[in-house]
């Protein structure tokens, strides 16, 4: 069952996961259009009856910056860092029950860090425990990869679940290897391994 739709753009680029009833309200109001629906459902009204949209694509082009800046969130930061401690390198299935992912500040907010990308890796508690407020040459402390700030299309995309038929759409415009670190993302967030 396709629990959203995906919205592509006018050029077929993705855009993002759309609730179904929005889905169905653009269609109606001829801003989209059903690219792919899901064949064994349909959507009755009084007076209509349409097949379940898939997929729909945006009738006008709209333009989408290719750099816009998304506040950091753990789910966001825990999916960039692959679900991954990234001064030990457990991951969160490795953790014990008291334990868990956290977010570390390289240059803690109490010495003037800031809660951007490139200031914040992800941590288990008890690695966060152990470095408190220092910084990582100050105990030698070091993140396994240098945080960068992610693609906007791993942003958009690290928490939605998404159908073989809306994977292809992914694929076509992204590629292979973009499609299948997405599915990474969403094994990791359903604690499924990839």
């Amino acid at each position: 069952m396709v629990v959203g739709c995906l919205a592509l753009n006018a050029s077929f680029e993705p855009l993002t996961m759309v609730p179904m009833r929005r889905a169905l309200r653009l269609v109606l109001d001829g801003k989209a259009e059903i690219v792919e629906a899901d064949a064994d459902r349909v959507v009755r009204s009084e007076r209509l009856t349409l097949p379940r949209p898939a997929v729909i694509r945006l009738v006008k082009f709209i333009h989408v910056p290719r750099r816009f800046r998304r506040q950091v969130t753990n789910t966001f930061l825990f999916a960039r860092d692959r679900y991954r401690c990234q001064y030990c390198g457990r991951t969160a299935a490795e953790l014990k029950p008291r334990e868990s992912l956290t977010r570390d500040h390289l240059v803690p907010l109490s010495r003037g860090g800031t809660n951007d990308w490139t200031n914040v890796v992800t941590a288990c508690s008890p690695c966060n425990t152990r470095k408190g407020n220092r910084m990582p040459e100050e105990i030698g402390m070091h993140p396994m990869t240098l945080p960068v700030e992610p693609h906007f299309v791993h942003l958009s995309w690290a928490v939605r679940r998404l159908t073989p038929t809306q994977s292809k759409y992914i694929r076509l415009f992204y590629g292979e290897e973009t499609l299948h670190q997405l599915e990474g993302m969403e094994a990791r967030s359903a604690g499924r391994m990839p």
